[in-house]
């Protein structure tokens, strides 16, 4: 947290209204895309980041700086998402196979880009939909990991689960996206057969990422890969794929919206009428 954040931190504890409606403006963005991928429909995104939005200035007192403000934050978040995944009439009504899923022959087309930035946008429309196949609890760990960059333990904090498994259910989902996009990266990334040593070397990428192998392990690995075509596509590829997931925030990454700039406004209005902490 830098001193500007404190700063506003405190001001808003302290019952400064300015310094709350700063506060929540630079932390909406990244609620709202939050809540876009994993609502999955516009409106229900909104009605999250409006009632977190409100659930926060209500309670901002009690943050007692025990975690930063963007883990104490999504777990409000989180808890209003479930809440709306709950009773939303845009709740998918069944679970859709991946094998038979529309965006898959989409993903897997090989047809050739123009160029560079139309394979990236194509990249991204790919990324997008591929997160939304992943099942709720890997995708909103790589949510949370890869596109909004909170630490493993701060993502253990948000979900209530220990750092364990946050990386186990990590290391799957990174290996899901990562194949969804493969027919889309470029020719070097993509994988050939494996061969009698090669691992399974997106997930054990996925690892020493994470810090998971030993020093033993990590030199076996780094001294197959720099020998092993195939494999060093496959770092190269994870590598551009989690790229894609910190540049692939949307529109509401790009600096702070009308949109949200006006539910923030609207969730201090609701609050007016109220004292902050009741």
């Amino acid at each position: 947290m830098d001193s500007s954040e404190h700063a506003l931190i405190e001001a808003a504890r302290a019952g400064d209204g300015p310094a709350l409606e700063a506060l929540l403006t630079l932390h909406a963005p990244a609620v709202l895309r939050f809540g876009q991928k994993m609502c999955r429909h516009p409106e229900d995104a909104q009605d999250v980041l409006q009632e977190a939005l409100l659930a926060a200035a209500r309670s901002v007192r009690d943050f007692r700086g025990d975690s930063s403000f963007a883990t104490w934050l999504f777990t409000i978040v989180r808890s209003f998402c479930i809440k709306k995944r709950r009773v939303s009439k845009f709740a998918p009504t069944e679970t859709v196979s991946l094998d038979h899923h529309a965006g898959a022959a989409r993903i897997a087309s090989s047809a050739p880009l123009p160029d560079e930035a139309a394979a990236d946008h194509e990249l991204s429309h790919a990324l997008n939909e591929a997160i939304a196949e992943l099942e709720e609890a890997n995708r909103e760990v790589l949510l949370l990991r890869d596109v909004e960059g909170m630490t493993a333990p701060e993502v253990a904090s948000v979900l209530g689960i220990s750092v364990d498994a946050v990386k186990s259910r990590l290391h799957r989902a990174r290996v899901q996206v990562r194949a969804r996009l493969e027919p889309l990266l470029p020719a070097p990334e993509r994988l050939s057969a494996a061969g009698p040593e090669c691992p399974e070397i997106a997930l054990l990428f996925s690892r020493y990422i994470e810090g998971e192998i030993g020093e033993i392990e990590c030199a076996a690995m780094e001294k197959h890969v720099a020998s092993c075509a195939r494999c060093r596509a496959g770092c190269d590829s994870l590598k551009h794929t989690l790229a894609l997931c910190r540049s692939n925030v949307g529109d509401a990454g790009r600096g702070v919206s009308v949109e949200v700039q006006t539910l923030v406004r609207n969730a201090l209005r609701e609050l007016s009428t109220k004292p902050l902490g009741a």
